[in-house]
């Protein structure tokens, strides 16, 4: 079936999303509904940047897709290597990276990096720990201790998928960047998507943080890590990377750097479902969409939440099977691989506002809901 790119403008989305600019949530929104290939729904609205300049959003307008990075990037990579048998899911992560083979290491797997049950910590400011030494970071997240042993709980870690990213790239001998442009963007034809965009492109993009590294600064003061001068950046974020980490690195990481539009994180997303894959064996799509954390705290699959979790952004109309994904800045992606649905919500929280950013977890489950009510309620072409 052709892939049609741009849908209509779906009234109770539109109002949703106009009304949560209004209150102040984000500057702007761009949102994508899609079903079986085709592009059912779609809009933009309000301001891609306020400051310092203004632009207004557009369906072209490209996102710091932030953890978005997490499954489009390092999941698909990390996929691509397990069918060519590079990488063994359920061997020791020490096997592909040496730093690992501590003792309190060695049992942590590649699927336990996958499934955020590796008992690594959530985050830490890797640009203040390493000193500038970025050859470093493999070496200090090895060290950091384990805060519960693998397998036993679900807990989102930045770190883990970091170095899934750097896995990859042990493995390849390829940096993340050039890696995912080989097996992903460029198979997919894709313009719009890529780390560290040029320079010539900035105001085609949605900026982030007006005070800079404002946010992760706070978590710094509140953590007890040093907050010395040369780690932060003071002006708005527009055009690179938000994550402090992500920019540490270069600004293409295995947890965030990831940029594109609307349509292209579409065919990024329909490449998780066996129908529509181009990259993957269609049996391979199965590991999205299966519980991998049975019994545990969230429902986790391949690189994925699945809407089984409870108080997923999913909401109550997609199935427990369904998979997504949020980002910090604003972004999420869920993905219905039954009905072969894709809803994607672009938005830059992120910008133009003070501490604290919003919580946006019940516009994006509204979101959803209005989707699917309205592609139930349009029937199917």
């Amino acid at each position: 079936m052709a892939e049609r790119t741009e849908g209509v403008r779906e009234p109770s989305i539109t109002a949703l999303l106009a009304e949560r600019i209004e209150a102040g949530d984000f500057p702007g929104a761009v949102y994508l509904v899609a079903e079986r290939g085709l592009v059912r729904f779609s809009d933009a609205l309000g301001d891609a940047v306020r400051e310092p300049l203004r632009h207004a959003a557009t369906f072209e307008t490209i996102f710091d897709l932030a953890s978005l990075t997490k499954p489009l990037v390092t999941g698909m990579l990390l996929a691509l290597l397990f069918e060519r048998g590079l990488v063994d899911p359920d061997s020791p992560v020490a096997e592909y990276l040496p730093e690992f083979g501590g003792a309190d290491k060695r049992e942590v797997t590649v699927r336990h990096l996958l499934t955020h049950t590796s008992g690594l910590p959530a985050w830490r400011p890797l640009y203040v720990l390493c000193r500038g030494d970025v050859e470093s970071v493999p070496r200090e997240i090895a060290s950091q201790p384990l805060e519960q042993p693998p397998g036993a709980r679900v807990v989102y870690s930045d770190l883990g998928f970091i170095t899934l990213g750097l896995l990859a790239q042990r493995v390849t001998l390829t940096r993340l960047d050039e890696l995912a442009r080989r097996e992903i963007f460029a198979p997919l034809g894709l313009k719009r998507t890529f780390f560290n965009p040029e320079k010539s492109l900035q105001t085609g993009v949605a900026a982030c943080e007006s005070g800079g590294n404002a946010y992760e600064r706070e978590m710094c003061e509140a953590g007890g890590d040093a907050a010395g001068g040369g780690h932060w950046r003071e002006r708005t974020i527009w055009g690179e990377v938000h994550d402090g980490n992500a920019y540490f690195l270069g600004g293409a990481a295995g947890h965030a750097g990831l940029f594109s539009d609307a349509r292209e994180t579409f065919r990024l997303a329909s490449q998780f479902l066996s129908p529509a894959t181009k990259l993957l064996r269609p049996e391979t799509c199965a590991l999205f969409c299966t519980n991998l954390t049975e019994g545990l705290n969230e429902a986790r699959s391949f690189a994925w939440q699945l809407a089984a979790t409870p108080e997923s952004t999913a909401g109550p109309r997609l199935p427990p099977d369904a998979f997504g994904h949020l980002g910090f800045t604003g972004t999420s992606c869920w993905v219905d691989p039954d009905a072969e649905r894709v809803l994607i919500l672009l938005t830059n929280r992120t910008h133009a506002r003070p501490l604290p950013f919003v919580n946006i977890n019940g516009v994006r489950r509204r979101f959803h809901t209005l989707a699917v009510e309205a592609l139930e309620g349009h029937g199917t072409v």
